[in-house]
């Protein structure tokens, strides 16, 4: 099953007025938001004439940083260097976007870069939850872009600056619930640039899987209902690695799953600053 519905200016389409979060978290809603998707009124406007809002308002956006193992030579321990923890970091509500929401270039980001990710929903609260039950928690899964500005992040030890940009994480397009996903680690993360595959991995590469991430933050923080953790994105093919160019105005970048979506993001220029008189 799909949600697409936001949940706060779209809520009355789901009979009884629940919201997306409903929805991820309380299995009547489901069922309910179920029912309306199969009796929709042919004439109806279709899905692909509307203008979709990010699937859900999440109250934190967790993000991963180094999680895919990189491309080794041959005869090399691939696990070698892999890191005892996750490296987290956070997105500020100013960064969400829907998914067919331009990302505004700003003209005091000069190395503007992309990562597609798939994006864990919570849909069950969780605190300290073992490893083992901690996907019991997850309602879905959905694709995000985290879109950074690499010489903001160069500037500090921190990435905030460099994450959290205005509507630098479109999100989206829907989100698949858990039970039409068999498997979250075994999934291929593909990012289109230019008509040219960039990313191409499995999920299965991950060093920390999805059961693991969510137990771990769990220890730390609670887990709310639409909470978003965004799981890290593949390493780029040696190729696109090599010949790094900056996101310039016109881009379009698609991430794309099967089982989950394709999520395309365009990029524009900022709007000229007006002159202030004398």
């Amino acid at each position: 099953m799909t949600v697409d519905i936001d949940g706060t200016d779209r809520a009355a389409l789901i009979p009884g007025g629940y919201t997306a979060i409903d929805v991820l978290a309380d299995p009547e809603a489901r069922e309910a938001a179920r029912q309306a998707a199969e009796s929709v009124n042919p004439s109806s406007p279709a899905l692909s004439d509307l203008e979709l809002a990010a699937p859900v308002r999440p109250g934190k956006m967790l993000c991963l940083g180094y999680n895919y193992r990189g491309h080794v030579p041959d005869g090399r321990d691939p696990r070698s260097e892999d890191p005892d923890f996750p490296d987290v970091f956070v997105k500020t509500p100013n960064t969400l976007g829907g998914p067919a929401d331009p990302v505004v270039l700003p003209s005091a980001a000069v190395d503007v870069d992309y990562e597609g990710e798939i994006a864990l929903v919570i849909g069950r609260t969780a605190r300290s939850v073992p490893e083992e039950h901690a996907l019991s928690h997850v309602a879905g899964l959905t694709l995000l872009n985290d879109v950074s500005d690499r010489s903001w992040q160069r500037r500090q030890s921190q990435w905030t600056m460099g994450k959290c940009f205005d509507g630098f994480a479109p999100l989206g397009p829907w989100i698949v619930t858990s039970d039409d996903i068999d498997d979250p680690q075994d999934l291929v993360v593909e990012v289109v640039r230019d008509g040219r595959v960039t990313v191409s991995q499995s999920t299965a590469t991950t060093i920390f899987s999805a059961a693991f991430i969510v137990h771990h933050l769990s220890t730390v923080m609670t887990l709310e209902p639409g909470d978003i953790i965004s799981t890290g994105t593949p390493q780029k093919l040696p190729e696109a690695q090599t010949a790094h160019r900056p996101l310039v105005p016109g881009d379009a970048i698609t991430i794309r799953v099967a089982g989950i979506g394709e999520l395309t993001t365009t990029f524009v220029a900022a709007p000229e600053t007006p002159e202030v008189p004398a």
